[in-house]
């Protein structure tokens, strides 16, 4: 196919996307929120609730991290710090992992990330939240709402390869071969 034609297509499929992700915006509008408990989670700092996690915001990102041992939550949170500023300007957002908080300081220093943290380790959050399953861990993001002293889940998803929280993924599709096999390392 000859390069001015496939671009053409290739962006016919880019308006598709934006046509689908309105049409996925209309739905999120009508889901009926979860209720969920006021989880405790531990910091370096003591104890903290899911409630005073929103601060002075309506709405609260919580990211469902896997830790230390995965070099692709490691990549997602990179990108995270790049437009934690504009995030928390518009809703808060914080990093959760089953890693302890002196492990999540370390290697939050280690990383130069600028966004909260807390840790679910001991508790039952990111198995309600549907993050762990038998095999462990899973990555992604929960979207609470505070209504009076009531917090609502309004939305979720995961993370993996070529999702859309992750832009270097999108990067990766310019090239011909896509990520042609590569995988995140913690250092290169």
């Amino acid at each position: 196919m000859e390069y001015q034609q496939a671009t053409q297509s290739l962006n016919d499929y880019r308006q598709q996307i934006v046509a689908l992700k309105e049409k996925m915006r209309s739905v999120q509008a009508e889901v009926e929120p979860q209720e969920v408990e006021n989880y405790t989670f531990t910091t370096s700092e003591g104890s903290v609730t899911l409630a005073e996690l929103f601060r002075d915001h309506d709405h609260l990102f919580v990211i469902h991290n896997m830790g230390v041992a995965c070099p692709y939550c490691t990549l997602w949170a990179d990108g995270f710090n790049g437009v934690n500023d504009h995030l928390q300007n518009r809703a808060a957002f914080v990093l959760s992992s089953p890693d302890s908080p002196k492990q999540q300081d370390a290697f939050k220093a280690s990383r130069g990330w600028r966004f909260p943290m807390v840790s679910y380790e001991g508790t039952r959050f990111a198995a309600d939240m549907g993050y762990k399953s038998d095999d462990g861990w899973e990555p992604g993001v929960s979207v609470f709402r505070k209504d009076g002293d009531r917090i609502l889940r309004v939305s979720d998803t995961w993370f993996g390869p070529g999702d859309e929280f992750c832009n270097v993924w999108s990067f990766f599709d310019l090239i011909p071969e896509g990520s042609g096999g590569w995988a995140p390392q913690y250092k290169y």
